[in-house]
């Protein structure tokens, strides 16, 4: 072997390792803290006799439901689903969306789907940090009862200290997280493999027989407790959404090396304890843990539960910027808080009202077993859409026979039927909360959405006919000055507004002219060779359409520098951006309902200006309004 080749190998297997170790410390921050609370809801409410043939058949729902649904679910089929290497819902809708872009019906009623989708994901988002911080903190009553007024005020200030620092970013104290989560999974499987130890009997549960057992001979009681259960699995879709970040490799490799064995272990574990100390129930995980441990494990416990709640909120940042390319939300102001990771973003408004909803989340509710009621409903939903949404990109997209397709996707959706059935059973104990804040956001991205194709119909009724209206203004051209104008326009081939403001007002045109219409695409990126579409109109005039993905970051004057070599040389101190500031005013009939059209006028007025969105310099826009009636 020679030494080139041996460098290579080396640094292949460094960067798997740090990816690995990444994967750890962000995917699986939340479905590695569910063992804090999971089991132990299954007999909290007394309804489960805690008997040996019940707990082993708890065990073996919980083992198939962490295999079927994570293994073989998302690990095995799922991950293949890749967008040019990205995962995550917005890029699966992307997907099926044009898998069956030749049927606009079907598209159209996948696209709804999938936004609705993604509306449960930030009604999840709320749901998590809450549950996650108050289980972790619920370990102080164990150590000590005159601890319990105070967990809920504990909880509280972690979960205001972690949102205010989101404004720093997490580039610092990212590095620490996969370490910290690899001591924690490392403690949980062996506090669980020492209850093993004293009862192995336990591990009987692998065996199937135990579940059906257990279904059948309290299938009622076995249907309520499918909504207890399910709590083990839920933050497995970070396997899916965070795959362009490390790769399927690394996420597979952590998985089955580390996160399954430790979370296997610990419930096994808990319910060892159980079988020996019934009275163990009400808090296993803690109850297990060695007395001198105790204090550590709370400490690492909330630990492991902001880092769980760190990643959550991150990928909320990344699936609200992707929502706003892809048109279902308003531009809002996007910070970057890393000049090496353009992924790193912080966003002030979802950052604030996911601290608003968390804060009235663990006020409302008050303990994690509270909190259980109203978690898993969205979850278990979103996996039902996903699910869908992953048939027909198998089906339409990779040409897969149906009979195989319609097979497999039977399997799944009967499972996740079953988990979505038994937590609706919690809509009146709590289950309401995130499907009440679901659909207060669906509302909000289907107005946006319908509202900016009301608006565009308007302008192109308006419009008029770019090439047709150059011809007629150099027939007896104006005074022609100096420098570059970027005019930009939601319609190539339509004269903006702002153009026609400047001639009437200042009865110039410049040396140079570009309209420039941005587009974003359902692919995560689009590369720099085709990121351009420029066509010459004459006169030093030129049609450009810059194309973007939904992952990708507008920068237009940076887009722009393609453009020379085409005729056309840019100089960025004498370059000036026209836009068009319109005010939307809603009108009776037609269009929307009243209070959409209102809604709509509200948020495009709120929207994010366009020149910071598409980082324009400040001191070289210039902005013209006009009102405009849908």
């Amino acid at each position: 072997m020679s030494t080139a080749t041996g460098k290579a190998m080396s640094t292949s297997k460094s960067s798997l390792t740090a990816l690995t170790l990444g994967a750890i410390g962000v995917v699986y921050g939340d479905i590695g803290t569910s063992v804090l609370y999971a089991f132990k809801e299954v007999f909290v409410s007394g309804h489960v006799p805690i008997t040996t043939d019940n707990i082993l058949g708890v065990l073996s729902l919980f083992f198939w439901t962490l295999t079927i649904i994570v293994t073989l679910k998302y690990v095995v089929l799922i991950m293949r689903a890749d967008n040019a290497g990205e995962g995550g819902l917005m890029a699966l809708l992307a997907l099926a969306s044009q898998s069956v872009r030749d049927r606009p019906q079907l598209r159209g009623l996948l696209l709804m789907i999938g936004v609705f989708g993604v509306a449960l994901f930030f009604g999840d988002g709320v749901i998590t940090p809450a549950i996650s911080v108050l289980s972790a903190v619920e370990g102080l009553e164990v150590v000590t009862p005159a601890a319990k007024p105070y967990v809920v005020s504990i909880s509280l200030t972690v979960l205001v200290m972690l949102f205010a620092l989101q404004r720093r970013g997490t580039s610092d104290i990212g590095k620490f997280f996969g370490p910290i989560m690899v001591i924690w999974f490392f403690a949980i499987a062996c506090i669980g493999a020492l209850q093993i130890a004293h009862n192995p009997m336990v591990l009987k549960a692998v065996l199937p027989g135990y579940a059906f057992a257990f279904a059948a001979d309290h299938y009622g009681l076995a249907f309520i407790t499918l909504g207890a259960v399910f709590l083990c699995v839920t933050g497995a879709e970070a396997l899916y959404a965070d795959m362009g970040h490390f790769g399927k490799r690394p996420i597979r490799i952590a998985w089955f090396s580390l996160v399954m064995p430790s979370l296997l272990l610990n419930y096994f574990g808990q319910g060892a304890l159980v079988l020996f100390d019934p009275k163990a129930a009400e808090n296993p995980f803690y109850l297990m843990t060695p007395a001198w441990a105790m204090i550590p494990m709370v400490a690492m416990a909330t630990a492991a539960t902001v880092i769980a709640s760190q990643a959550l909120i991150t990928g909320a940042f990344s699936a609200t910027k992707q929502t706003i390319q892809l048109g279902f939300l308003p531009r809002l102001s996007i910070l970057h808080t890393s000049i090496r990771d353009t992924g790193q973003i912080y966003i002030p408004v979802v950052n604030w009202l996911l601290l608003g909803g968390v804060i009235a989340a663990v006020t409302l509710f008050g303990s994690s077993t509270a909190l259980a009621a109203a978690y898993g409903i969205s979850v278990s939903l979103v996996m039902v859409i996903t699910t869908l949404l992953t048939f027909y990109v198998v089906h339409y997209g990779w040409g897969y026979p149906l009979r195989y397709c319609l097979a497999s996707t039977a399997f799944f959706v009967t499972v996740d039927l079953a988990f979505f059935a038994s937590n609706s059973l919690k809509i009146v104990q709590g289950g309401w909360f995130p499907l009440a804040m679901a659909l207060s956001l669906y509302i909000v991205m289907t107005t946006w959405k319908d509202g900016r194709r009301l608006l565009n119909r308007k302008l192109r009724v308006d419009s008029i006919d770019l090439k047709s209206f150059l011809e007629a203004v150099f027939v007896s051209p104006p005074v022609r000055v100096d420098g570059t104008a970027v005019f930009l326009t939601a319609e190539p081939g339509t004269v903006p507004n702002a153009m026609l403001h400047n001639l009437k007002h200042n009865k110039v045109l410049h040396k140079n002219n570009l309209f420039v219409t941005v587009r974003n695409h359902e692919v995560p990126w689009v590369g720099m060779d085709k990121r351009l579409e420029v066509e010459s109109l004459g006169h030093n005039c030129w049609q450009v359409i810059v194309n973007y993905g939904f992952k990708g970051d507008p920068d237009l004057p940076k887009a722009l520098q393609l453009i020379k070599g085409r005729g056309c040389e840019l100089d960025p101190m004498t370059t000036s951006y026209f836009l068009s500031r319109d005010i939307v005013v809603p009108t009776i009939g037609g269009g929307m309902a009243q209070w959409r059209e209102k809604l709509f006028s509200q948020m495009h007025h709120n929207a994010s200006a366009a020149a910071e969105f598409l980082r324009l310099p400040n001191n070289s826009v210039v902005e013209l309004g006009s009102k405009i009636e849908i």
